[in-house]
């Protein structure tokens, strides 16, 4: 009785497992990211993102982004309902901005590339 028990516990255990680790994955692959490039000769310090291109909201990216480097970025849970089309800039160490431009945030693979 008590092997069969146990036989009952860890099929249970693995099915738990597996169900847990396909969630873990779907919640992932789930997620709104996107890549910035900096291909500019300045720090990219903000990213100002307005869905209707006249008023812009901020996007959090840290520290900045170097010339020269690209970072990966992950939407907040809290804008799953905003449309996918969105117009973006961005503001430079020197408080410049970037020409806006309107991307696909929903596109798989998205990068935003700042060469101006």
């Amino acid at each position: 009785m008590k092997l069969r028990t146990k036989i009952i516990r860890m099929s249970f255990l693995a099915i738990a497992l597996g169900l847990a680790s396909f969630t873990a994955g779907y919640a992932q692959d789930s997620e709104f990211s996107f890549k910035i490039v900096n291909k500019t000769s300045s720090t990219i310090k903000k990213l100002l993102v307005s869905s209707d291109g006249k008023k812009y909201g901020f996007f959090d990216i840290g520290a900045g982004v170097a010339p020269g480097k690209s970072a990966m970025m992950v939407w907040s849970k809290a804008s799953d309902n905003d449309p996918c089309m969105q117009w973006v800039k961005a503001v430079y160490a020197d408080k410049s901005e970037s020409t806006p431009a309107k991307f696909d945030f929903c596109e798989e693979d998205l990068e935003l590339e700042f060469t101006d």
